[in-house]
């Protein structure tokens, strides 16, 4: 596990002033473990899955006060985020701008399905242009990029002082990384991790934790990251 928490503490707000998010990446699914790109297409959680959420589920229940529970609104968010609310006393805001990339013809196929069935799809993941869509509907890292970009400038907007869950996806939380972030990715995004951004008064942005998965001890998690990695999703 790569996590820049020194303790729990570190996902607690250091004052009032601090609007402060903690972002969950949705529990394993069932394309996860099978190395099967999913997108925005829909992938039920498998049963190491739902132990995830229910383990970092009794975690936040122990957290200072969350004013609110945002969620993607696709289902392997939306059950994580629903188990989330039930130990938190939190109703789920579900909101579409916390999706996944849309992935095109890529969704559905596995890693080693992709570049023998959609050579021009698969070529548009891999790319380093970052404008470069994917075939199929599918977004461009850029469009990723500002969709999260705004997303989370908004709920930032709109809980200034407050503390805040979101449920979300490997692909956002990269993307966040790199409008907050000042150092490399810390490797993977695994299932279930905990990722802390605030946003201080002086409009300035921190990162006092990520990648935390201390929840996870004796539960477990897929170490390959697939779908929280830049190779996946």
């Amino acid at each position: 596990m790569d996590c820049d928490c020194v303790d729990e503490s570190a996902t607690k707000p250091e004052h009032s002033g601090v609007t402060e998010i903690i972002f969950v990446r949705h529990g394993e699914t069932i394309c996860n473990a099978a190395g099967i790109f999913q997108g925005q297409s829909e992938s039920e959680l498998n049963e190491l899955g739902w132990r995830q959420a229910n383990a970092v589920a009794e975690r936040l229940a122990k957290e200072p006060k969350i004013s609110a529970l945002y969620s993607s609104d696709l289902k392997r968010a939306l059950d994580t985020a629903t188990t989330i609310g039930q130990k938190c006393g939190l109703q789920v805001i579900s909101n579409p701008a916390w999706r996944e990339r849309h992935l095109g013809k890529l969704q559905g196929l596995s890693r080693r399905e992709a570049p023998l069935l959609e050579p021009l799809a698969f070529q548009g993941f891999v790319s380093h242009n970052k404008d470069q869509v994917i075939p199929g509907e599918g977004e461009s890292i850029n469009q990723l990029y500002l969709r999260s970009k705004s997303a989370l400038e908004e709920i930032t907007n709109n809980h200034r002082g407050e503390r805040v869950i979101v449920v979300t996806h490997g692909g956002v939380l990269r993307a966040l990384w790199k409008f907050v972030g000042e150092r490399s990715l810390p490797g993977k995004v695994l299932n279930t991790s905990i990722n802390v951004i605030r946003r201080y008064e002086n409009g300035s942005w921190a990162v006092p934790c990520w990648g935390d998965t201390s929840h996870l001890n004796g539960v477990g998690f897929l170490s390959s990251g697939f779908g929280g990695d830049s190779q996946s999703g």
